[in-house]
């Protein structure tokens, strides 16, 4: 017979193994809708080959990446250039446990979740200083600099914009602050601040038209320029 603390324990891997395979296929599609809209704007077909309509399009970019060999560059820190991304990996992975998916389908119904929020969510500039420096590259370094700088300066309006949502729910909870939204969905009355938020959203992931410091004109690729296979599909 299994403690219940082996029971919880195992429980909270379970949820995770979910989350982890949800996240991972939604981002998949995302990404196909990203590519879509991206060529529909600029009046391409865009991925249209594998699947119905080019659906299938993420996971056969992630198999690609999967069979890639990693390319380690001579020059370059060889452990702190494979730990890079995938600390970046799971930093941003960490954030999402504290997301309610639904009355009491959260992994960590924290207190202070938003304070965790924050903590988390300001750790991924360390990782991508660390995958510039270690690449040993002008150009890494470059944009990793760049890419720093754009996602602290927009963390700042990401702190202002949440913390209107603070003060009308009374609570750093996620899910009282889900709850107190039960008559009317925040975005509506504070609908500038939600502007804020989508765009400072963007910027913080490097996300079209914030893809600045992913130049490939002049920087060829920033901060990812040296890195293969899973090691550049994990930043992503």
């Amino acid at each position: 017979m299994f403690s219940d603390y082996t029971l919880i324990f195992l429980s909270v891997i379970l949820k995770g193994l979910i989350l982890i395979i949800c996240l991972l296929i939604t981002v998949a599609f995302f990404t196909v809708l990203e590519r879509k809209l991206m060529s529909a704007i600029q009046r391409r077909r865009g991925p249209n080959i594998a699947g119905v309509f080019g659906l299938l399009q993420g996971a056969a970019d992630g198999v690609k990446l999967i069979i890639k060999e990693t390319v380690i560059p001579s020059s370059s820190n060889p452990a702190i250039f494979v730990l890079s991304p995938i600390f970046t990996f799971i930093i941003s992975l960490m954030g999402w446990v504290i997301l309610p998916f639904s009355v009491g389908a959260v992994i960590a119904n924290i207190n202070l979740g938003i304070l965790y929020f924050f903590a988390v969510s300001s750790l991924g500039v360390y990782t991508i200083i660390m995958a510039g420096w270690s690449s040993n590259s002008k150009y890494a370094f470059l944009g990793a600099l760049r890419s720093a700088a754009q996602m602290i300066s927009y963390e700042v309006a990401i702190g202002f914009t949440i913390l209107t949502v603070f003060l009308c729910s009374g609570s750093l909870n996620l899910t009282a602050i889900v709850l107190s939204q039960s008559q009317i969905w925040y975005a509506l009355p504070l609908f500038p601040m939600f502007v804020v938020f989508f765009v400072s959203a963007l910027a913080e992931t490097n996300r079209h038209p914030f893809d600045l410091p992913e130049a490939e004109a002049e920087l060829v690729s920033g901060y990812n320029v040296e890195y293969s296979a899973m090691g550049f599909a994990l930043f992503f």
